[in-house]
């Protein structure tokens, strides 16, 4: 569970682009599933002008969620699969 919430961690502040290169902003925060831990969506922070023109989920405080099953590849940037939130 350690190893988990320090994945989180690294998470936070990453650059989200889809993998045409297209930038999304950054994660500022995520919601998990209270019981299994299970991540849900990534809060996106700093969202691009082109972020904002998409119709996409947001939470009651109107921030842009990402939900986590379109992340396809976390490194240096966080890459998500576009058609799967759209």
């Amino acid at each position: 569970m350690e190893e988990e919430k320090r994945f989180s961690r690294q998470l936070l502040g990453k650059t989200v682009v889809s993998k045409t290169g297209k930038r999304f902003g950054e994660v500022g925060d995520m919601i998990f599933e209270t019981r299994s831990g299970e991540l849900i969506h990534l809060i996106l922070a700093n969202p691009t002008a082109y972020t904002e023109k998409l119709e996409l989920e947001k939470d009651k405080e109107g921030s842009i969620l990402i939900p986590f099953s379109a992340v396809i590849a976390i490194g240096d940037f966080l890459v998500i699969a576009e058609e799967d939130i759209i």
